[in-house]
């Protein structure tokens, strides 16, 4: 994503951007990630400077399966558990409020019980 004047994106410094309300626009989960229901995502890359990612992202109920990026992420809205494949770790149940790192390649299955939104900062 890049500004009009071809750089990347930039929050406006100073300025709010209301992360909890941005509109999305959903897409079906491709039917290879999908376990279970009809889940759609979303979202919007807000800032793309400094070699960086900010951004909001969104899933509806279901459940899918996902190889993870390195990132940092909070719960805004929502309601989900995340199963963790590999490496096998015990499941985390996501609320307002979660703070989570996932690292590269971990392979996961989100499956979301009120839609989830998180704002999320990635390398």
């Amino acid at each position: 994503m890049t500004g009009g004047d071809g750089l990347p994106a930039r929050l406006a410094a100073g300025a709010v951007t209301d992360a909890a309300t941005l509109a999305l626009a959903p897409e079906p989960v491709p039917s290879d990630q999908v376990v279970s229901g009809a889940p759609s995502t979303g979202h919007a890359e807000l800032d793309l400077a400094g070699g960086r990612a900010v951004g909001v992202w969104e899933m509806s109920p279901g459940a899918m399966r996902d190889t993870e990026a390195d990132e940092v992420f909070v719960v805004l809205a929502g309601r989900a558990t995340v199963e963790f494949v590999d490496p096998a770790l015990p499941a985390i149940e996501l609320v307002p409020g979660s703070l989570v790192r996932l690292d590269a390649g971990m392979r996961t299955v989100w499956i979301v019980h009120e839609t989830l939104r998180k704002v999320y900062v990635a390398p």
